[in-house]
C-alpha cells in the first residue's frame, strides 16, 4: 500500500533539495532584515517570526546539505544531464554560509551565546559534510567557485561563532578583567623599614594618598550648548565601554564614577537620553549581533576577503560556457538565484555596517574642545546621525482621555519606527481594570489604529466566547438540576437518562476542561490572551523624563561614598517621604518602611488609581501645570511598575517576592467584593474605585482578616485616604508637596529601586524585546554613582619610606 501517490513522491523527490535551498534563502533573506526591528518594538508577532525563522534556518541549512550529500551517492536518472549532480554540490558550501546567519542576530536570547561550543562543533561537522558532498564527485568541473565559496561560508560561520563566544557572560567578563593588581609590594617595603630600624635610624612609613575628586580637573565637560549628534554617539560609546561591565557585575573606582557623575550633572535631560539610548544600543549589538567583531581590523580584512570570495566565485561560474546543455535550467536559475541575493545580502549588510552607530563612533575621534572647528567629516557624519535623532511631538492636553482643564501642551516621543533605537513605550496594565475587565483609556493617544481596532475585535470576540459560556454553564446547571430531580421520581430515568447525561453533560466537559488547564500551564495561554486584552501603552514623554532625571540627579548629591549611594538607591520611598518634611510622614511612612517591596508596589498602585479615578470627571481649571504632569506621571509610571510585577516576572524576580501571590489574593477579594455589590460585569473602573473608598476603614484589614490572606485591596484604600488628606494640610500647602507630587516622588524612588535590584542579564535581555525604561533609569542611575558596583572609594595609596633625624 503507497501512503503518497507516486505523482506526488516523483515531484518530492525532485523538487525536496531545490525547495530546501530556497527555504534557507528566504530565512536568511527574512532575519537579515528583520532581526533589527526587535530593538524597536516588543510585538508578539514579530518576536514569533523571528523565532521560528532562526531556529529553522538551521534545522533547513543541516538537512539541505544532509539530502545533497546523499544525493552525490546516487546513480543519475536517464533524462537529468550530464553534469547536474556536479552543480548541486556548489550548493552546499551556500548552505555552509547559510549556517553563518546574518550579521544583524547571532543570538535570538542571550542563552543562546553560551552555546558558542555547540556551533564551532557545528562548523566542523558542517564543514565536512559539504567537503564530502565535493569529494563524492572528485572530478566536478566547478571546483573553483565552490572552493571560493568554502573559503566565505567558513569565514562567516566562524564569525559567528566568535561572536556567540565573545558575548558568552564567562568569556565577556574575561574580556573586561583588568591585571591583577598586587598593590605596593609589602614585603620589600618592610624588608628596607627592617633594614633602616637595625641600623638605628629614624625611619617612618607614610601614606600618599591620591589626590581626591576636587583637586582633579574634570577629564570630560560637555560644555554649555547642547551636544550635536555624533558627540552623542560618540559619548555613548566611551560609557558603553566603561559601563559595560555592568552586565557581568564587575566593580567601579571612585575615578570612573566621578568622572561619570560629573558630566552627567552637566547634560541636559535630553541630551542624557539619547546618550543611554546610544550605550543600550551598542551593548544590544554586542550581545546579540556581529557587529562587535566585524569593527575589528581581523573583523574588517576577513569581511572583504569573504566577500571578494563570493564575488570571484559567482564570475567563475557565470563565465562557464555550456551550462544550459551540462546542468538542468531550473538549477541554474537557482544558482543564480543564491548567487544574486547572497551579493545583494552581502551589499545591504555592507550598508548597515557603514551607517550603524558603532561605524560612526569609531571613524572619528571625540574631540572635547567646546572651540575647535568640526573636520568635514564629523560635519557629514552628523548630518547622516540627524536622521535618528529623537523627535517630540505637542500634544494639546484637552484632546487627551484624562486631561486636566486649561491651556496646557506637553512633548510626545514619536521618532518615526525605522529610525527609533528603542520602542519609545512604557507599558502599563491596571489592576482595578484587570479586576473589571474594562479598558483603560490612554492618556497620550497616539495614532494606532490599526492595532487598538484588531486588540478591540480580539477583545470583543472574547467576550463573546465568556458570554456563551457562562450561558452555557447556567443551561447544563438548570438541566442536571431537572434531570436529577426527575431521576428521583422515575427508576428507568435513574437507570437510563442520568447516566447519558452524566457521561455527555458533565464527565466530557470535564475532560475538556483538565485538557485546557494542561494546555494553559504548559503554553500560558491565557497569560498571553491578558497581555493583548489588558496591557496598555504610552509614549513616553519630555516632562516624564525630565522629571526622573531631576529626581536622581537630585538624590545623587548625597552619594558621596559607597555606603551612602547604596542607602539612597536602596530606597524605597521612605527617603522621598522623610525629604518631604510634612506633618503626615509618619503615617505614611508604615506603608513603605518594614513592608515587602511588592506588597509596597501593590498598595500604592491601587491607591494611586483610587486618586486618580476620584478626580477623573472632575474641573480641575485652577490646578497648576505642574500638578496635573504630576497626576499623569504618577498614573502612568504606576500601572507601568504593576505590568513589570504581574507581566514580566523574570524582570522583577530579584524584587517580586510573593507578588503573584499577594496579587492573586487582592485579586480575589476585590472580584468577591465587587460581586457582592452586583458590581461584576459593568466595566466602571470609577464607580467600583468609589465603591472601595466608601467602605470604612475604622478597624484595619489585618486586625479583622489576618495575616493569612495576603490581600492588600482596603489596605490600599487606607492609604489613599491618607493621601487625599495632604491636599487639605497645612504643611503639604507650605511645602507645595500635595497628594501628587509625594506620589510622583514615590514612585519614581520605587521604579529607581526596581532597576538597580533587578538582575543586569535580565535588563540585557529586555533589549532584544524593545528596551524598557527600567533599562534607561538603570543606567542612568548607574551614571549617578547611585549602584552598588561603585565599591573601591580609595585608590592605590602609595607607601614611601621616610628616613630622617
Amino acid at each position: 500500500m503507497r501512503v503518497i501517490p507516486p505523482a506526488v513522491k516523483e515531484i518530492l523527490d525532485k523538487w525536496n533539495i531545490r525547495g530546501l535551498v530556497i527555504l534557507s534563502l528566504v530565512f536568511q533573506t527574512s532575519l537579515i532584515f528583520l532581526a533589527p526591528l526587535r530593538k524597536r518594538t516588543s510585538k508578539k508577532l514579530l518576536a514569533m517570526i523571528l523565532w521560528t525563522a532562526y531556529l529553522l534556518a538551521d534545522w533547513t541549512a543541516n538537512y539541505a546539505v544532509a539530502q545533497i550529500t546523499k544525493n552525490q551517492g546516487k546513480e543519475p536518472k536517464p533524462d537529468d544531464p550530464p553534469k547536474n549532480k556536479k552543480l548541486l554540490a556548489l550548493w552546499a558550501p551556500f548552505l555552509l554560509l547559510h549556517l553563518g546567519g546574518p550579521d544583524t542576530i547571532t543570538a535570538l536570547a542571550l542563552e543562546d551565546n553560551a552555546l558558542w561550543a555547540r556551533h564551532l562543533f557545528g562548523l566542523v561537522s558542517q564543514a565536512l559534510a559539504g567537503a564530502y558532498a565535493v569529494v563524492q564527485s572528485m572530478d566536478n568541473p566547478l571546483w573553483p567557485p565552490i572552493a571560493l565559496l568554502f573559503i566565505t561560508a567558513v569565514i562567516k560561520y566562524t564569525e559567528r561563532t566568535r561572536a556567540l563566544y565573545t558575548a558568552s557572560l564567562d568569556k565577556f567578563k574575561d574580556q573586561m578583567r583588568k591585571p591583577a593588581d598586587t598593590g605596593p609590594n609589602y614585603a620589600k617595603l618592610m624588608e628596607e623599614y627592617d633594614s633602616r630600624k637595625d641600623s638605628n635610624l629614624p625611619t617612618d612609613i607614610v601614606l600618599i594618598d591620591e589626590p581626591d575628586k576636587h583637586d582633579r580637573p574634570p577629564t570630560l565637560k560637555p560644555g554649555p550648548d547642547p551636544l550635536n549628534h555624533l558627540k552623542i554617539v560618540q559619548y555613548g560609546f566611551r560609557f558603553f565601554n566603561t559601563f559595560k561591565g555592568l552586565v557581568v557585575d564587575l566593580i567601579f573606582s571612585f575615578r570612573e564614577r566621578d568622572e561619570s557623575r560629573d558630566f552627567f550633572k552637566e547634560l541636559a535631560p535630553e541630551d542624557a537620553l539619547r546618550i543611554i539610548e546610544s550605550e543600550l544600543g551598542f551593548l544590544y549589538d554586542s550581545m546579540y549581533t556581529k557587529t562587535a567583531i566585524l569593527h575589528t581590523h581581523k573583523g574588517t580584512v576577513f569581511r572583504v576577503i569573504a566577500f571578494g570570495s563570493l564575488l570571484a566565485s559567482f564570475l567563475v561560474f557565470h563565465f562557464r560556457p555550456e551550462k544550459s546543455v551540462d546542468f538542468h535550467g531550473a538549477d541554474v536559475v537557482i544558482t543564480y538565484t543564491l548567487f544574486i541575493v547572497g551579493i545583494a545580502l552581502e551589499l545591504s549588510s555592507l550598508a548597515m555596517f557603514l551607517l550603524s552607530d558603532w561605524m560612526f563612533a569609531v571613524s572619528s575621534k571625540l574631540n572635547d574642545d567646546q572651540v575647535k572647528d568640526e573636520s568635514f567629516i564629523d560635519s557629514f557624519l552628523n548630518r547622516l546621525l540627524a536622521f535618528r535623532k529623537p523627535r517630540w511631538t505637542p500634544m494639546d492636553s484637552r484632546k487627551t482621555m484624562h486631561a486636566c482643564k486649561g491651556n496646557r501642551t506637553r512633548e510626545v516621543l514619536t521618532t518615526p519606527f525605522l529610525l527609533r533605537r528603542w520602542s519609545g513605550v512604557i507599558y502599563g496594565f491596571n489592576f482595578i481594570g484587570y479586576c473589571l475587565k474594562a479598558k483603560v483609556s490612554k492618556i497620550n493617544r497616539r495614532s494606532e489604529f490599526v492595532s487598538e481596532f484588531v486588540v478591540s475585535m480580539f477583545d470583543y470576540v472574547i467576550r463573546i466566547f465568556q458570554s456563551l459560556s457562562g450561558w452555557i454553564k447556567d443551561l447544563e446547571s438548570s438541566v442536571r438540576t431537572f434531570i436529577r430531580r426527575w431521576s428521583k421520581k422515575n427508576h428507568m430515568i435513574y437507570c437510563t437518562v442520568y447516566p447519558l447525561y452524566l457521561v455527555f453533560f458533565s464527565v466530557i466537559p470535564w475532560v475538556f476542561r483538565k485538557l485546557w488547564g494542561y494546555v494553559d500551564r504548559i503554553f500560558s495561554v491565557k497569560s498571553h490572551i491578558d497581555q493583548i486584552r489588558f496591557v496598555s501603552s504610552e509614549p513616553l514623554t519630555r516632562n516624564q523624563w525630565e522629571f526622573i532625571f531631576s529626581e536622581l540627579k537630585r538624590k545623587s548629591e548625597f552619594a558621596e561614598t559607597p555606603e551612602r549611594a547604596k542607602k539612597v538607591s536602596s530606597a524605597r520611598g521612605e527617603w522621598v517621604l522623610q525629604d518631604s518634611k510634612l506633618e503626615e510622614v509618619e503615617r505614611l511612612m508604615r506603608y513603605v518602611a518594614n513592608v515587602d517591596y511588592d506588597q509596597s508596589l501593590l498598595l500604592w498602585h491601587i491607591a494611586t488609581e483610587l486618586c486618580f479615578q476620584e478626580e477623573e470627571d472632575k474641573e480641575v481649571e485652577n490646578g497648576s501645570g505642574k500638578s496635573c504632569d504630576d497626576r499623569e506621571f504618577s498614573k502612568i509610571i504606576s500601572d507601568y511598575m504593576m505590568y513589570l510585577l504581574i507581566m514580566q516576572p523574570k524582570l522583577m524576580s530579584e524584587v517580586a517576592g510573593i507578588g503573584t501571590i499577594r496579587f492573586r489574593d487582592t485579586l480575589d477579594e476585590a472580584k468577591r467584593f465587587f460581586k457582592g455589590r452586583h458590581f461584576k460585569n459593568l466595566r466602571d473602573m470609577k464607580r467600583g474605585s468609589k465603591m472601595v473608598l466608601e467602605v470604612s476603614n475604622d478597624i484595619e484589614p489585618m486586625h479583622v482578616k489576618g495575616d493569612r490572606s495576603k490581600s492588600v485591596l482596603f489596605d490600599a484604600s487606607m492609604l489613599a485616604k491618607e493621601l487625599k488628606r495632604l491636599d487639605g494640610s497645612s504643611s503639604s500647602a507650605s511645602h507645595g508637596d500635595g497628594k501628587w507630587r509625594v506620589l510622583s516622588k514615590v514612585w519614581v524612588e520605587l521604579l529607581s529601586y526596581a532597576a538597580s535590584h533587578c538582575k543586569a542579564t535580565e535588563q540585557v535581555a529586555q533589549l532584544s524585546r524593545g528596551g524598557e525604561l527600567l533599562n534607561f533609569v538603570w543606567l542612568l542611575m548607574a551614571h549617578f554613582g547611585l549602584a552598588d558596583q561603585f565599591q573601591i572609594n580609595k585608590g592605590d595609596a602609595r607607601a614611601k619610606l621616610v628616613v630622617g633625624e
